[in-house]
Protein backbone atom coordinates (compact mmCIF):
# COMPACT_ATOMS: atom_id res chain seq x y z
CA UNK A 1 0.00 0.00 0.00
CA UNK A 2 1.09 3.59 -0.73
CA UNK A 3 2.62 5.67 1.70
CA UNK A 4 0.54 8.77 2.70
CA UNK A 5 3.29 10.72 1.43
CA UNK A 6 3.16 8.78 -1.65
CA UNK A 7 -0.42 9.78 -2.42
CA UNK A 8 -0.32 13.63 -1.73
CA UNK A 9 2.66 13.81 -3.75
CA UNK A 10 0.23 12.00 -6.64
CA UNK A 11 -2.72 14.20 -5.81
CA UNK A 12 -2.95 17.77 -4.69
CA UNK A 13 -5.72 17.45 -1.74
CA UNK A 14 -5.41 21.60 -1.98
CA UNK A 15 -6.66 22.50 -4.67
CA UNK A 16 -10.67 23.28 -3.67
CA UNK A 17 -11.43 22.40 -7.33
CA UNK A 18 -11.31 18.76 -6.16
CA UNK A 19 -13.25 18.60 -3.63
CA UNK A 20 -16.23 20.92 -5.89
CA UNK A 21 -15.53 17.93 -8.31
CA UNK A 22 -16.08 15.26 -5.57
CA UNK A 23 -19.31 17.22 -4.35
CA UNK A 24 -21.13 17.47 -7.87
CA UNK A 25 -20.63 14.19 -8.34
CA UNK A 26 -22.06 13.01 -5.44
CA UNK A 27 -25.17 15.53 -5.34
CA UNK A 28 -26.54 14.75 -8.44
CA UNK A 29 -28.21 11.53 -7.71
CA UNK A 30 -28.77 12.38 -4.41
CA UNK A 31 -30.99 15.36 -6.19
CA UNK A 32 -32.70 13.29 -8.48
CA UNK A 33 -33.28 10.56 -6.23
CA UNK A 34 -34.85 13.00 -3.90
CA UNK A 35 -36.78 15.18 -6.91
CA UNK A 36 -38.14 11.72 -8.46
CA UNK A 37 -39.47 10.26 -5.17
CA UNK A 38 -41.23 13.56 -4.23
CA UNK A 39 -42.62 12.86 -7.68
CA UNK A 40 -43.73 9.53 -6.79
CA UNK A 41 -45.19 10.12 -3.85
CA UNK A 42 -46.43 13.98 -3.99
CA UNK A 43 -46.38 14.57 -8.03
CA UNK A 44 -44.73 17.76 -6.79
CA UNK A 45 -43.32 18.07 -10.69
CA UNK A 46 -46.28 17.15 -12.22
CA UNK A 47 -48.42 19.62 -10.58
CA UNK A 48 -46.03 22.11 -11.20
CA UNK A 49 -46.51 21.43 -15.11
CA UNK A 50 -50.62 20.96 -14.87
CA UNK A 51 -51.03 17.28 -14.28
CA UNK A 52 -48.91 16.76 -17.18
CA UNK A 53 -46.37 13.94 -16.33
CA UNK A 54 -44.42 13.63 -19.41
CA UNK A 55 -43.59 17.40 -19.76
CA UNK A 56 -42.53 17.24 -16.18
CA UNK A 57 -40.48 14.17 -16.96
CA UNK A 58 -39.15 15.62 -19.74
CA UNK A 59 -37.94 18.87 -17.77
CA UNK A 60 -36.36 16.55 -14.80
CA UNK A 61 -34.41 14.93 -18.19
CA UNK A 62 -33.45 18.88 -19.27
CA UNK A 63 -32.45 18.95 -15.71
CA UNK A 64 -30.17 16.20 -14.63
CA UNK A 65 -29.14 16.18 -18.11
CA UNK A 66 -27.34 19.69 -17.36
CA UNK A 67 -26.39 19.04 -14.05
CA UNK A 68 -24.27 16.11 -16.00
CA UNK A 69 -22.54 18.46 -18.31
CA UNK A 70 -22.13 20.85 -15.66
CA UNK A 71 -20.66 17.93 -13.32
CA UNK A 72 -18.30 16.91 -16.41
CA UNK A 73 -16.82 20.73 -16.23
CA UNK A 74 -15.89 20.82 -12.98
CA UNK A 75 -14.27 17.33 -13.36
CA UNK A 76 -12.07 18.71 -15.92
CA UNK A 77 -11.15 21.91 -14.31
CA UNK A 78 -9.92 19.72 -11.18
CA UNK A 79 -7.96 17.72 -13.09
CA UNK A 80 -6.35 20.51 -15.01
CA UNK A 81 -5.61 21.96 -11.20
CA UNK A 82 -3.80 18.74 -10.42
CA UNK A 83 -0.13 17.18 -10.94
CA UNK A 84 0.50 14.12 -13.71
CA UNK A 85 2.40 11.24 -13.56
CA UNK A 86 4.80 9.97 -16.19
CA UNK A 87 2.96 6.55 -15.74
CA UNK A 88 -0.37 8.08 -16.73
CA UNK A 89 1.48 9.93 -19.69
CA UNK A 90 2.48 6.84 -22.44
CA UNK A 91 0.98 6.57 -25.28
CA UNK A 92 -0.83 2.83 -24.12
CA UNK A 93 -2.11 5.19 -21.46
CA UNK A 94 -3.51 7.74 -23.52
CA UNK A 95 -5.05 4.95 -25.93
CA UNK A 96 -6.93 2.84 -22.93
CA UNK A 97 -8.08 6.17 -21.89
CA UNK A 98 -9.81 6.65 -25.44
CA UNK A 99 -10.98 3.03 -25.81
CA UNK A 100 -12.39 3.78 -22.35
CA UNK A 101 -14.42 6.68 -23.44
CA UNK A 102 -15.87 5.06 -26.45
CA UNK A 103 -17.02 1.71 -24.83
CA UNK A 104 -18.17 4.27 -21.60
CA UNK A 105 -20.20 6.14 -24.43
CA UNK A 106 -20.98 3.21 -26.49
CA UNK A 107 -23.27 2.27 -23.05
CA UNK A 108 -24.49 5.61 -22.13
CA UNK A 109 -25.75 6.40 -25.65
CA UNK A 110 -27.20 3.08 -26.15
CA UNK A 111 -28.82 2.40 -22.70
CA UNK A 112 -31.09 5.70 -23.94
CA UNK A 113 -31.49 4.58 -27.17
CA UNK A 114 -33.16 1.23 -25.65
CA UNK A 115 -34.84 3.08 -22.77
CA UNK A 116 -35.75 5.98 -24.19
CA UNK A 117 -35.93 9.76 -22.60
CA UNK A 118 -38.59 8.89 -19.87
CA UNK A 119 -37.03 5.28 -19.71
CA UNK A 120 -33.73 6.83 -19.08
CA UNK A 121 -34.31 9.51 -16.93
CA UNK A 122 -36.92 8.11 -14.14
CA UNK A 123 -40.21 7.73 -15.80
CA UNK A 124 -41.48 5.27 -13.95
CA UNK A 125 -41.61 7.58 -11.16
CA UNK A 126 -44.00 9.67 -13.11
CA UNK A 127 -46.27 6.75 -13.71
CA UNK A 128 -44.66 6.39 -17.80
CA UNK A 129 -43.71 2.18 -17.36
CA UNK A 130 -42.28 0.35 -19.75
CA UNK A 131 -44.69 -2.55 -20.69
CA UNK A 132 -41.33 -4.92 -20.09
CA UNK A 133 -37.48 -5.13 -18.86
CA UNK A 134 -34.79 -4.61 -21.44
CA UNK A 135 -32.76 -7.14 -21.24
CA UNK A 136 -31.18 -6.66 -25.15
CA UNK A 137 -27.83 -4.84 -25.21
CA UNK A 138 -25.91 -3.33 -23.41
CA UNK A 139 -28.18 -4.34 -20.25
CA UNK A 140 -27.41 -7.94 -21.44
CA UNK A 141 -23.55 -6.68 -20.38
CA UNK A 142 -24.67 -5.18 -17.35
CA UNK A 143 -27.44 -4.22 -15.27
CA UNK A 144 -26.22 0.01 -14.87
CA UNK A 145 -25.20 0.63 -17.95
CA UNK A 146 -25.59 4.41 -17.60
CA UNK A 147 -23.55 4.13 -14.21
CA UNK A 148 -20.81 1.72 -15.63
CA UNK A 149 -20.69 3.85 -18.98
CA UNK A 150 -20.28 7.21 -16.73
CA UNK A 151 -17.60 5.53 -14.73
CA UNK A 152 -15.69 3.83 -17.20
CA UNK A 153 -15.66 7.69 -19.12
CA UNK A 154 -14.30 9.06 -16.24
CA UNK A 155 -11.62 6.73 -15.82
CA UNK A 156 -10.94 7.04 -19.49
CA UNK A 157 -10.68 10.74 -19.46
CA UNK A 158 -8.16 10.60 -16.04
CA UNK A 159 -6.15 8.30 -18.77
CA UNK A 160 -6.16 10.68 -21.35
CA UNK A 161 -5.39 14.07 -18.89
CA UNK A 162 -2.51 11.70 -17.27
CA UNK A 163 -3.80 12.61 -13.74
CA UNK A 164 -3.88 10.13 -10.80
CA UNK A 165 -6.53 13.07 -9.29
CA UNK A 166 -8.72 11.55 -12.13
CA UNK A 167 -8.19 7.67 -10.87
CA UNK A 168 -9.39 8.60 -7.19
CA UNK A 169 -12.20 10.43 -8.37
CA UNK A 170 -13.61 7.25 -10.94
CA UNK A 171 -13.51 5.42 -7.68
CA UNK A 172 -15.13 7.64 -6.11
CA UNK A 173 -17.95 7.87 -8.68
CA UNK A 174 -17.98 4.19 -9.06
CA UNK A 175 -18.69 4.36 -4.87
CA UNK A 176 -21.62 6.82 -5.20
CA UNK A 177 -23.30 4.89 -7.95
CA UNK A 178 -23.17 2.02 -5.83
CA UNK A 179 -24.82 3.41 -3.25
CA UNK A 180 -27.48 4.87 -5.38
CA UNK A 181 -28.29 1.72 -7.08
CA UNK A 182 -28.85 -0.21 -3.53
CA UNK A 183 -31.56 3.16 -3.37
CA UNK A 184 -33.22 3.21 -6.74
CA UNK A 185 -32.95 -0.54 -7.61
CA UNK A 186 -35.09 -1.61 -5.17
CA UNK A 187 -37.73 1.01 -5.24
CA UNK A 188 -37.78 0.58 -8.91
CA UNK A 189 -38.67 -2.72 -9.16
CA UNK A 190 -41.69 -2.27 -6.34
CA UNK A 191 -42.91 0.20 -8.67
CA UNK A 192 -42.88 -2.20 -11.60
CA UNK A 193 -44.07 -4.92 -8.77
CA UNK A 194 -47.10 -2.74 -7.49
CA UNK A 195 -48.02 -2.57 -11.58
CA UNK A 196 -48.13 -6.28 -11.73
CA UNK A 197 -50.08 -6.74 -8.80
CA UNK A 198 -52.74 -4.15 -9.88
CA UNK A 199 -52.38 -6.41 -13.26
CA UNK A 200 -53.47 -9.81 -11.64
CA UNK A 201 -56.02 -7.73 -9.39
CA UNK A 202 -57.48 -6.80 -12.29
CA UNK A 203 -58.01 -9.85 -14.20
CA UNK A 204 -59.28 -11.87 -10.69
CA UNK A 205 -62.14 -8.92 -11.25
CA UNK A 206 -62.94 -9.56 -14.41
CA UNK A 207 -62.97 -13.29 -14.34
CA UNK A 208 -65.36 -13.03 -11.42
CA UNK A 209 -68.07 -10.96 -13.21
Amino acid sequence: MASPLTIYSLVDFNQKSLLISALSIAFNPLFWNIVARQEYHNKVLTRIFGGRSQAACYALAITIFSLGLFRDYLYERALRHQPSHPLLETDAATYAGYALLAAGNVLVISSTYRLGITGTFLGDYFGILMDSIVTGFPFSVTDAPMYHGSTMSFLGTALVYGKPAGVLISIWVLTVYTIALTYENPFTAEIYAKRDRERAAGKESKKAR
